[in-house]
């Protein structure tokens, strides 16, 4: 039975406001990225209610109320929603928090994809980029069987329950759903994951418990690939010996290796490998790695260039999909490398250098950036692979790196972690002042905040495409072409009496305190005196009021602005549209 539908009353701003732990229903107008349900009350009241589908009656209690937003938790779907299969396409939808969508046909989840990252974007669209090209979302080659990685947890399906091993229940941070159904991954990785999940039930091996720091058992990696069919897989274990009751774990170990080895599978079974990870985080670490059975790596194909991929290597994990998202790259890319490939790229967060890799061809040379020393080992051993001699990749971070590196960009892709581009490192790109750019993001979030600055700073954005690499789940990849504004090539001379002229009109868009607060933010607090202010603006052609910030005498000295706030002060003013 619902609880009384309960509101109290905020005299000053005449508006409901909901109670924490209130049971409220209604229908899902819509989604928002990546998976917020927003829930409309009788009253009009908006609740966003996660994991809900569009058209979907709900009830839900509310669990946060802050700043007039109100956020509840699911706990029942009261009507389902037109738009649903009659079943869900897995069989452990709903209590898996692994995937979100699998009750909806795949041409609704691109269509609810596709309007969710248009309506981002177009939230922070300029006036002047109205016009932009806003492409059809492109598929995922497979909707089922896509991934290429897998990481599953060892625990218990219910408190001291028997050993399961798949993925977190939805909403809990302890217990395991077993998942040999799973249909985001193909029959190989269910016929690993069965071997293992029995064969360490049958030897009574415990798993590490995240309260008490005991037990043996933490993860399982797995990793296919699409073109090869190679397949590596990786246990990963405490070293905590006394855990395995008397058993030992060489001969352990080894009676893993044969059952895995005895199967048959429909790829080939390249590596079987043991990690070892003590750390009390919730996350495989690698603290030594013995390789138990074949090698540690395996290769992938894409767009014809050959990858060697370890079980830590960061790569796209649908490789079909990452096939159409670096060819739409490309495309995006166009006409501006040319044939003649006689200029610089920068990759910046490269990962394994796959574009990098993909464009060395139509470039004179391309510099990739990645934070991650691994991934940057890879980048080059690959390049070496695909006797690629134009590449260059260099470990560290963006924001520090490219002031060290000599060569200056022609054209820049930008692949960025979920959560952007740095706000400094994203000021120094901009400051390269390339004619175009192409923006990958895997958080249409972080691209439409990103895009706001990009745009402010005079880039336009041309063209936006959706590529779906995640299917049955509420992420997806964008892919956005930005191009510079240039000064008309086309002028008309006008003759103008300078009195007629307002000569105050540029310095009235920003105030002395607003330029030296945009260096400070943007040059890691450096600080500018009105006095430099002053002299770059004059230097600008931005006359000052008679008088103002002048020496009190014509022979007076006065100290020159240095070079480095020179530039950081011409950076305000262009910002501010006053140059």
């Amino acid at each position: 039975m619902l609880q009384p539908f309960l509101v109290c009353v905020n005299r000053k701003r005449k508006e409901l406001v909901m109670k924490k732990g209130q049971i409220v229903e209604g229908i899902i107008e819509r989604v928002d990225f990546p998976n917020k349900g927003i829930l409309r009350t009788e009253d009009g009241t908006r609740v966003i209610v996660k994991n809900a589908i569009m058209g979907q009656k709900v009830s839900a209690a509310v669990n946060k109320v802050r700043k007039g937003k109100c956020e509840g938790r699911l706990l029942e779907i009261l009507e389902k929603s037109a738009l649903e299969l009659p079943e869900p396409g897995c069989v452990h939808y709903g209590i898996c928090g692994g995937c979100t969508f699998q009750s909806l046909p795949y041409e609704q989840q691109l269509k609810m994809k596709e309007k969710q990252v248009k309506d981002l974007i177009d939230a922070v669209i300029t006036e002047e980029n109205k016009g932009y090209e806003f492409l059809p979302i492109k598929a995922s080659p497979r909707p089922k069987a896509y991934r290429n990685k897998m990481e599953f947890s060892f625990g218990d399906e219910y408190k001291d329950g028997p050993l399961a091993l798949g993925m977190h229940k939805r909403g809990s941070f302890y217990e395991i759903v077993n998942v040999g159904e799973c249909q985001i991954v193909d029959e190989d990785f269910r016929r690993v994951l069965k071997i293992t999940l029995e064969y360490f039930k049958e030897k009574q091996i415990p798993f590490y418990h995240k309260l008490r720091h005991t037990g043996y058992l933490r993860h399982f990696l797995v990793r296919k690939a699409a073109k090869t069919g190679e397949i590596l897989v990786d246990l990963v274990t405490t070293t905590q010996m006394e855990e395995l009751s008397g058993e030992n774990e060489s001969a352990l170990l080894e009676g893993w290796v044969k059952k895995l080895c005895e199967e048959k599978y429909d790829g080939v079974l390249k590596g079987i490998l043991h990690t070892k990870n003590d750390s009390v985080a919730d996350t495989i670490k690698n603290e030594g790695t013995d390789i138990l059975f074949g090698q540690d790596f395996f290769y992938e194909e894409l767009l014809g260039l050959k990858f060697k991929i370890t079980p830590f290597s960061f790569f796209q994990t649908n490789s079909l999909g990452a096939e159409v998202l670096y060819q739409t790259a490309r495309e995006f890319i166009g006409d501006a490398l040319d044939d003649e490939a006689n200029q610089t790229v920068f990759d910046l967060y490269s990962g394994t250098g796959t574009i990098a890799q993909i464009l060395s061809p139509v470039a004179k040379k391309v510099i990739g950036v990645e934070i991650v020393e691994e991934a940057v080992v890879a980048a080059r051993e690959n390049a070496a692979l695909n006797g690629l001699t134009n590449c260059e990749f260099i470990a560290g971070d963006v924001l520090k790196v490219i002031d060290t590196i000599g060569e200056k960009p022609d054209y820049i892709v930008l692949d960025p972690p979920r959560d952007g581009i740095h706000p400094k490192a994203l000021e120094k790109i901009i400051r390269y002042n390339v004619p175009q750019m192409v923006y990958i993001s895997c958080k249409p979030t972080s691209l439409a905040r990103d895009l706001e600055v990009l745009q402010a700073r005079g880039y336009q954005v041309k063209k936006v495409q959706c590529v779906d690499m995640f299917p049955a789940t509420g992420n997806c990849e964008t892919v956005c072409l930005l191009s510079k504004l240039h000064e008309a090539k086309h002028h008309v001379n006008v003759r103008l009496d300078m009195d007629e002229l307002d000569l105050t009109a540029a310095e009235s868009k920003a105030t002395y305190e607003e330029i030296r607060k945009y260096v400070a933010e943007h040059y890691d607090g450096m600080k500018v005196s009105n006095l430099y202010i002053a002299q770059v603006k004059a230097k600008y052609g931005i006359i000052e009021r008679e008088n103002y910030n002048k020496a009190k005498s014509d022979d007076a000295r006065q100290p020159k602005c240095p070079k480095e706030k020179e530039e950081a002060i011409v950076e305000a003013l262009k910002a501010f549209k006053m140059i």
